[in-house]
C-alpha cells in the first residue's frame, strides 16, 4: 500500500507495510474465510488495524465518509481493498457496530503473515468480548438481550415458544403463547425486554408466513439472526441448564415441564451464545418464566410515538423520556433500570403505589433526597465490576471499587433509617432490611499498608540498585571512591557507583523480589477469587441500590422542573377515569424558549371515552394526543406526572398510530404503514387499553380515507370500548357525537365526545392565530388554506388555493355541531354531506350489508334470490332518495 491518506479530521492514516510475500500470504487467508455479509473483520496489526475487501468499502464510506481511504493490498489481477484504523476509529466502530446499529457483527482477528485467528467476536445482544472497549469511558447504559423465537402451528393455531438471555444480569428466561398473524404479542415482548438480536430456525413450517415476524423484528431495530432448525434442540437440556443456574436441578426441570415450544428455543440460545463453553458461567445463572402480561405492552410504534427512548437525532437529552427522567447517580446501573422500567410499565396497583409512596418520600423530604444523591454519585457499576471478578485476566482494580462502592452502603442505610415520615414502614421492609441482611453476609475487609538521606542516595534503574552522589560530594571522596567502588555512570546529576557488597546484596534482591512477585500474584488471584465468591451479595446490593437510584431520579425531576409534578390517584383498570387537569408534555416544555399551554384530558366512562379531536394542523392535536399517552406511562412506572391533578385507571396497553416515521425507508408506503399499524390496534386492543391515533387516512382519496376512519372508529366504539383520542382531519367524523341524540340508532354505551384545538381569524386581515387550546365541541371549519398562509406560501398560491376549494365545496348552512361554539372557529362549513347525512346513510347500508349476508342462498334457488335481493334492493333505493351521502354509492 503506497501513499498517504487523512482522515476527516485531519489526523494521518496509519500505513499498512508489508512485502510482496507477506501480502500475498495474508491474501490467501483471508480468500478463504466463510462468507458472512453481516461479519465487520478486522485485522490486529499492534499499533492500529485494518479492513479488507468489502469490509473496507463500509469502513471508508461509513466512518471516513471518503473512498480516498481505500487502498490496494496486492497486485491488481488477485488483490484486495483494504483500510486502516486507528485505535480510536476502532473504538468508534465498535461502539457503533455493537450499540448503535442492528444490521452488522463484529470479529478481530489476530496474527501474522498468513496465520490468523478469530480472537473477539461480537454482536448487538452479545458484546461481552468488547466490553472493556465500548465502556472505557462511557457508561453502559443498556443491557443487551438475545431472544430466540420458535413459531409452530397447533389445532389451527400459532403458538410461539419465546426464550431470552441477558449475560450482563446473567438471566434466563422462557415463556410460550398464542399469537396473532401480525405477531404483535412477539413484538410487545421483545420492546420490553429491549431485545437487541432475536433467532430464528430458518427453516419454519411451510404453513408459517414468517414475513410479518420479520417486519415485527426489523420494526424493533433488532438484528435479525438465522438458525438450523436442528439448533432449535431441547435434548440433555435440564442437564445443560443445571451446570450454569444457581441452586439445585430439581427446580430448572420443574420449570422446563411446563413448555412445549420456549425449551427448543432455549437450547438455540444455549448454543449460540456457548454458554457451556465458559465455565465462569457455571452457577451463576437464574432462570425464570416471563409473563407477558405483568407488564403493560408497548409495539415499536408506540415506542416512537412517545419518545421513549433516545434517538441519534436528538438535539438534546430532553429530547426522549429516557434522557429527561435520567437523573440517575450510580454508574450505568440506575440508567440501565431506567430503560427496562420504561419498556415495562407495571399493571398491579399496589406496585406502582408502592414506587409512588418512594418518590413522595423522597421528594417531602429534602434531606434524604440530597443524602441519597450524595452517596449514590461515589457507587460504582457493581453489576460489571462483579462480572469482571468472573473473568481470568481479573486484577484488584475490580475489587478494590466494589470495596469503595460497598463501603457507601452503611452511609446509604444510616440516611434511610433517619427517615421517619408516613412511609417508614416501606423504606423498612423494601430497602432496610434486605440492606442489612446482605451486609451481614459480607463482614470482610483488606487492609493494605504502604509503609532520606541528603547526601548518599540508594537508586534502583536499569543498572540494578547503585549508590548516587552529587559531583560536588564526589570531589571529596574521589581518590576512595575510585579505589574502593565500581563507578558506573558520570552525568550532571552526580556519579553513580557500586561496590561487591552492593552487587551481591542486589542480586539476593532481584531473586528475592521475583520470589516476591510470583507470591503476590498467588495473593492477588487468592483475592480476586474470595471475592469473586460474594457475587451474590454484589449483585443483590445492586438491585436495593440501582432502585433506589431510579426512585431518587424520579424524585429529583417532580421537584426540579418550573412547574413541579404531582402524584397521580391510581385505580385499577376497570374502574375509574383517566383525568388530567394541566397536563403538560413533559420533553416539550423543558425545551429552551417553549412556554407550554397546558391542556386538560377528561376521558370519563360513558360520556367522553371516545374523544375525536379536530382543529388545524400545527395547533396542537398531536402533542395533546401524545402527552396523554406519556403521562400514563409515567405514572404506571412509577413516576410523579406533569399535571396540577392526575387520576389515572391503569392500562395493559398503550397503542398509537401517529406517524410512518422511517417506513419509506424500508420500502413500504406510508398508507400501508397506516393500515398495519391500525390493524394491530384493531386486534390487540382491549377496553383495558388507550388508543391514540392521529390523521388516520391521510394516505389515500378522501372518500376512501374517510371511510376507513369512521368504520374504525365505529369498531373501537363498539368492539373495542378502550379509551381513545382520535384526532382527525375530517370534521364529518364529529357526526359520530351526535348519534347519542337519535333514538333510531344503536348507540354504544362508552361515551363519544367532541373537542377541538382552538384557533383565532382575526375578522379584518383573515390572519390565523392558533391558541393550543384544547376545548370542548367539534371544529366547524378546516384551515388548511389559513395554515399555508401561516406558513408564508407565495400570495398567487393561496389565492388559487382558496378559488379552487371554492369550485370543489358546496355552500351549506347547516348548523355547527359544536357542544360549545367559539366565533374564533366561524359558524359556517363548506360541507358535501351534512353529518345527519352520513349517519343515517351509514346505518342504513350497513342494514342493507347485514340483510344481504343473511340470506340463506344455500337453501335458496336462484330466481328466490334474485326475487329477495332485488326488494332489498329497491328499498335501500328509496330510503336513499333523501340522503345525498347513500346516493353517492348508488
Amino acid at each position: 500500500m503506497e501513499g498517504d491518506d487523512f482522515t476527516p479530521e485531519g489526523g494521518k492514516l496509519p500505513e499498512l507495510k508489508l512485502d510482496a510475500r507477506q501480502a500475498q500470504g495474508f491474501i490467501s487467508f483471508f480468500k478463504k474465510l466463510p462468507q458472512d455479509p453481516r461479519a465487520v473483520r478486522l485485522f490486529d496489526r499492534r499499533d492500529y488495524y485494518t479492513a479488507h475487501g468489502e469490509n473496507a468499502t463500509f469502513i471508508a464510506r461509513t466512518y471516513y465518509h471518503t473512498m480516498s481511504a481505500l487502498r490496494q493490498l496486492g497486485s491488481s489481477s488477485d488483490g484486495i481493498s483494504s483500510a486502516s484504523v486507528s485505535k480510536a476509529m476502532f473504538e468508534t466502530i465498535a461502539r457503533n457496530i455493537l450499540l448503535e446499529r442492528t444490521d452488522r457483527t463484529l470479529e478481530l482477528y489476530e496474527g501474522s503473515g498468513s496465520s490468523w485467528r478469530l480472537t473477539k467476536s461480537g454482536t448487538p445482544g452479545n458484546i461481552g468480548s468488547f466490553e472493556d472497549i465500548l465502556f472505557a469511558n462511557n457508561d453502559m447504559q443498556d443491557s443487551p438481550v438475545i431472544v430466540a423465537l420458535f413459531p409452530v402451528f397447533r389445532e389451527s393455531q400459532l403458538y410461539v415458544g419465546l426464550s431470552f438471555l441477558d449475560m450482563t444480569n446473567r438471566k434466563l428466561g422462557l415463556a410460550e403463547f398464542p399469537e396473532d398473524s401480525r405477531f404483535t404479542n412477539v413484538e410487545s415482548a421483545l420492546v420490553a425486554l429491549g431485545c437487541k438480536e432475536c433467532l430464528i430456525p430458518a427453516d419454519c413450517e411451510k404453513s408459517i408466513d414468517l414475513d410479518p415476524l420479520q417486519n415485527a423484528i426489523r420494526n424493533c431495530n433488532v438484528l435479525l439472526t438465522e438458525r438450523k432448525k436442528a439448533d432449535f434442540k431441547s435434548r440433555d437440556l435440564a442437564q445443560d441448564l443445571g451446570r450454569i443456574i444457581r441452586g439445585s436441578v430439581e427446580p430448572v426441570s420443574d420449570l422446563l415441564s411446563q413448555f412445549d415450544y420456549a425449551v427448543v428455543a432455549l437450547g438455540a440460545l444455549l448454543s449460540y451464545a456457548e454458554l457451556l463453553a465458559d465455565d465462569t458461567n457455571y452457577g451463576n445463572y437464574t432462570i425464570e418464566k416471563y409473563n407477558l402480561n405483568c407488564y403493560m405492552r408497548l409495539d415499536s410504534a408506540a415506542v416512537r410515538a412517545l419518545n421513549i427512548a433516545e434517538g441519534k437525532t436528538d438535539m438534546n437529552k430532553n429530547f426522549s423520556l429516557f434522557g429527561l427522567m435520567n437523573r440517575t447517580c450510580t454508574v450505568g446501573m440506575g440508567k440501565r433500570l431506567l430503560n427496562r422500567w420504561l419498556k415495562q410499565p407495571l399493571l398491579d396497583v399496589n406496585e406502582i403505589n408502592n414506587r409512588l409512596d418512594m418518590v413522595q418520600a423522597i421528594v417531602e423530604n429534602p434531606e434524604l433526597r440530597q443524602g441519597l444523591r450524595q452517596q449514590l454519585k461515589r457507587i460504582s457499576d457493581i453489576d460489571r465490576l462483579t462480572h469482571s471478578l468472573r473473568k481470568k485476566s481479573a486484577n484488584l482494580q475490580p475489587v478494590v471499587k466494589l470495596y469503595q462502592s460497598c463501603s457507601r452502603v452503611s452511609y446509604i442505610k444510616g440516611i434511610l433509617q433517619q427517615y421517619n415520615g408516613q412511609f417508614s414502614t416501606l423504606i423498612r421492609t423494601k430497602f432496610l432490611d434486605p440492606l442489612e441482611a446482605w451486609m451481614t453476609e459480607n463482614r470482610f475487609a483488606s487492609d493494605l499498608d504502604l509503609s532520606v538521606d541528603k547526601h548518599l542516595k540508594l537508586e534502583k534503574g536499569p543498572f540494578g540498585h547503585v549508590f548516587r552522589i552529587s559531583k560536588k560530594e564526589e570531589q571529596k571522596v574521589r581518590k576512595k571512591l575510585t579505589s574502593n567502588y565500581i563507578i558506573i555512570e558520570t552525568r550532571k546529576d552526580g556519579v553513580k557507583f557500586t561496590s561487591p557488597k552492593l552487587k551481591k546484596l542486589g542480586d539476593q534482591y532481584q531473586a528475592l523480589f521475583s520470589e516476591y512477585t510470583s507470591c503476590q500474584k498467588k495473593v492477588v488471584d487468592d483475592v480476586v477469587n474470595v471475592s469473586g465468591t460474594f457475587s451474590e451479595v454484589f449483585e443483590n446490593f445492586a438491585v436495593v441500590l440501582s432502585e433506589l437510584d431510579v426512585l431518587q431520579s424520579f424524585a429529583d425531576l417532580a421537584t426540579s422542573c418550573p412547574v413541579p409534578y404531582v402524584r397521580p390517584d391510581i385505580t385499577a383498570s376497570d374502574e375509574g377515569d383517566i383525568i388530567l387537569q394541566s397536563s403538560r408534555h413533559p420533553c416539550l416544555e423543558a425545551q429552551d424558549s417553549v412556554n407550554f399551554i397546558p391542556n386538560d384530558c377528561t376521558l370519563v366512562r360513558g360520556k367522553s371515552w371516545f374523544q375525536i379531536i379536530t382543529g388545524p394542523n400545527m395547533g396542537g392535536k398531536s402533542t395533546f394526543i401524545r402527552q396523554v399517552g406519556v403521562n400514563v406511562l409515567m405514572a404506571q412506572v412509577g413516576s410523579f406526572v406533569p399535571c396540577d391533578q392526575a387520576s389515572i385507571s391503569v392500562r395493559d396497553c398503550i397503542f398509537a398510530r401517529v406517524g410512518a416515521g422511517d417506513c419509506q425507508l424500508r420500502g413500504v408506503s406510508t398508507f400501508m404503514q397506516e393500515m398495519l399499524e391500525t390493524a394491530s390496534i384493531l386486534k390487540g386492543a382491549t377496553d383495558k387499553s388507550l388508543i391514540i391515533i392521529d390523521e388516520l387516512g391521510r394516505g389515500t382519496s378522501t372518500y376512501d380515507g374517510f371511510g376507513l376512519a369512521w368504520a374504525i372508529c365505529e369498531h373501537l366504539v363498539e368492539v373495542t370500548r378502550a379509551p381513545t383520542l382520535f384526532a382527525t382531519h375530517f370534521h364529518e367524523l364529529t357526526a359520530l357525537a351526535h348519534r347519542n341524540d337519535d333514538e333510531h340508532l344503536h348507540v354504544s354505551d362508552v361515551g363519544i365526545s367532541n373537542y377541538h384545538v382552538g384557533a383565532h381569524i382575526d375578522p379584518s386581515s383573515r390572519k390565523l392565530t392558533m391558541l393550543y387550546k384544547v376545548e370542548p365541541g367539534a371544529c366547524d371549519q378546516s384551515f388548511g388554506i389559513h395554515v399555508a398562509e401561516f406558513a408564508n406560501f407565495p400570495e398567487a398560491v393561496v389565492a388559487l388555493a382558496k378559488s379552487k376549494a371554492a369550485e370543489l365545496e358546496d355552500f351549506s348552512t347547516t348548523p355547527t355541531f359544536s357542544e360549545d361554539s367559539k366565533d374564533e372557529v366561524g359558524s359556517k362549513r363548506k360541507r358535501v354531506f351534512s353529518p345527519d347525512d352520513v349517519t343515517r346513510g351509514a346505518a342504513r347500508a350497513r342494514l342493507f350489508l347485514d340483510e344481504m349476508a343473511a340470506l340463506p342462498i344455500h337453501e335458496m334457488d336462484g330466481s328466490k334470490t334474485m326475487e329477495i335481493a332485488s326488494k332489498l334492493k329497491a328499498d335501500l333505493l328509496k330510503d336513499a332518495a333523501d340522503n345525498p351521502w347513500l346516493q353517492q354509492f348508488l
